[in-house]
């Protein structure tokens, strides 16, 4: 499961609304890639399919789908917004990564 704090309900929503999305019926896609300074990157975007490798959480009011093969290194990861002159934007808080890199957008298990 993945949860999302209220400060990324309320930006993922305004965000949505802007690229012409619906945060009621359209998903949030987080996913695990290679890359990275720590071997495995974050990748976020915003869609209106899914697919039958995908699945589908629901938090805050918020739809999230994620392909199958970054469910395990997802699990239990809080999406956060972090704003500001400081903030780094939406953050992943996800209590499996052993290392992240200082800018928080890789880690390693």
């Amino acid at each position: 499961m993945i949860k999302v704090s209220d400060q990324a309900k309320a930006k993922a929503i305004q965000l949505m609304t802007e690229d012409g999305f619906n945060a009621a019926e359209d998903y949030i896609r987080v996913g695990v890639k290679s890359g990275g300074c720590s071997g495995l990157e974050y990748v976020l975007g915003f869609d209106n399919k899914k697919t039958d490798a995908d699945q589908v959480f629901e938090d805050n009011e918020i739809k999230i789908v994620v392909d199958k093969k970054s469910i395990l290194y997802l699990a239990g990861t809080t999406l956060e917004y972090s704003g500001g002159l400081n903030g780094k934007g939406f953050v992943f808080n996800n209590p499996n990564a052993s290392r992240t890199c200082g800018c928080g957008e890789s880690f390693s298990l």
